[in-house]
């Protein structure tokens, strides 16, 4: 197992963490406007741009802390606005723009499962060994970021999920508790119940990339 610095881990991480959030965001923006919604669109949140999501505490200060601290790995972007109302089932449609974001997620974990695999085919160099660390880390970073927007709680992808599939009375209740998200999410990492809960799903997701490739 190689050792790595501070900044050898920052520079290995950077690029996979920006473009698992920014990715995130500009799949939810790109699937509400194919569900009537243009509110992103106008905004010029459906980008690729990083620059146009990225949040300098949740893309950058949370994760470089995290890396120093060895803790989940754990950040956020600039929420894309999506105006639920605007959609043309809103309720129905509320779920495949919140879906939108893990999938994303799911993609980019095969994606860099594929750089690994691409590392191993290519000639021994001095970029084979970065390419397969950054691979790695970018398969945990999305991993992590799937498993984490899945958990049912407002805001999270997941509890928009639910309040998506939930009868009308259930998803109101839960719906209510959407101020309160945050802070949930918040005392569950600080007490160690986060990453019991997202463990499972993070390792199946990052056995799934894996083995797509039979790495």
């Amino acid at each position: 197992m190689i050792e790595l610095t501070l900044i050898q881990k920052i520079a290995i991480f950077a690029i996979p963490v920006i473009f698992a959030i920014t990715l995130h965001e500009a799949a939810h923006g790109y699937v509400a406007l194919r569900f009537g919604d243009t509110t992103a669109k106008m905004l010029g949140r459906i980008t690729l741009n990083p620059l146009k999501h990225i949040d300098p505490i949740g893309t950058i200060l949370v994760p470089a802390l995290a890396l120093m601290l060895g803790g989940i790995l754990f950040g956020w972007a600039k929420p894309v606005p999506v105006s639920f109302n605007n959609l043309r089932h809103p309720k129905q449609d509320m779920l495949w723009v919140a879906a939108a974001g893990p999938a994303a997620n799911l993609v980019m974990a095969v994606f860099w499962a594929a750089v690994i695999k691409l590392a191993h085919l290519l000639p021994i160099s001095t970029y084979t060994q970065p390419m397969i660390l950054m691979g790695a880390a970018g398969i945990t970073i999305n991993a992590i970021l799937a498993a984490l927007n899945l958990i049912p709680v407002p805001p999270l992808d997941g509890g928009r999920i639910a309040v998506s599939l939930l009868p009308r009375k259930l998803a109101y209740m839960l719906a209510r508790v959407e101020p309160y998200g945050l802070f949930i999410l918040v005392a569950l990492l600080f007490t160690g119940v986060l990453g019991s809960i997202i463990g499972p799903f993070y390792s199946l997701i990052e056995r799934l990339a894996y083995s797509i490739f039979g790495l």
